[in-house]
């Protein structure tokens, strides 16, 4: 049986992935998931995130799912690993479930010339270590600095991320980063959200500095990934549809969901629990 690919997001911020993958295979069905009436995931432990994700993930795959993106750096980061090792070989071991962070670390070193990397990311992507650990699995000379900016999403969310009082979160948090180390010449953006604020960034960092968002880079990563597991792609449904769905008001869902889509969204309601 074939089902679209699911992609799940805490809120709004896996829009942005999503975006980028439709360009790049724009033939298959997607069933896009914000459990927006339990975000932010950011500041939750790392029980709490598991639970809530793998809830969603088991939405998904009610719903005719067999290959579900995170698009999410949090849920990546707190629940991925356990879903994929644990969870998945009791409740759907023939089902996939992938995150942001793999695909976004094994090109980090594209980008970088110093080996010298800032990441900003949500509070509990930072604290979980996740992108330290995993860049220096593929790249251990490449040195890493981090910085928690917890004001930047509800910036954005609340659509204020354009307005001179974000000026000082912004260039707060990247002042922080930078003067880790003089020699950050690469900026990666660890939550999904950020990419709205690329130009607001650019006026705050020097010019020899890489920003890097992920979408683009994520959805290469799946373009790869059903090339090399056909068993996979053949179950992916080819209509061209997208279904938004959320866990909230869908009213609030789709007057949000534009700023990071770019057009006019229309979701539904989904009750998980």
């Amino acid at each position: 049986m074939k089902g679209s690919i699911g992609v799940f997001d805490s809120g709004y911020g896996g829009l942005t992935v999503l975006k980028e993958i439709v360009k790049q295979l724009p033939e298959y069905s997607y069933l896009y998931l914000g459990d927006n009436a339990r975000a932010p995931y950011g500041s939750r432990s790392f029980d709490t995130v598991h639970q809530y994700t793998l809830q969603c993930v088991e939405w998904f795959f009610s719903q005719g799912c067999s290959l579900v993106i995170l698009a999410c750096n949090t849920a990546s980061a707190k629940a991925l690993r356990t879903i994929q090792q644990k969870d998945l070989p009791l409740i759907a071991p023939s089902n996939r479930v992938l995150g942001v962070i793999r695909p976004t670390t094994e090109v980090i070193d594209n980008y970088t010339h110093t080996n010298k990397v800032g990441i900003v990311g949500t509070t509990g992507t930072v604290s979980s270590g996740s992108y330290p650990i995993e860049i220096a699995k593929f790249y251990p000379d490449i040195k890493v600095f981090q910085e928690a900016c917890p004001m930047w999403v509800p910036l954005i969310e609340n659509n204020e991320y354009n307005n001179p009082g974000a000026d000082y979160f912004v260039q707060h948090h990247l002042q922080n980063l930078l003067k880790q180390d003089a020699d950050i010449d690469t900026l990666l953006l660890a939550c999904t959200h950020y990419p709205l604020l690329i130009d607001k960034l650019r006026q705050f960092t020097p010019d020899h500095i890489n920003i890097v968002s992920q979408g683009e880079i994520v959805a290469k990563s799946l373009v790869e990934y059903l090339k090399r597991h056909p068993e996979m792609e053949e179950r992916c449904l080819k209509t061209g549809a997208i279904d938004f769905y959320t866990t909230d008001s869908t009213t609030d869902f789709n007057n949000k969901a534009t700023i990071f889509w770019g057009d006019n969204v229309q979701s539904k309601y989904a009750d998980i629990r």
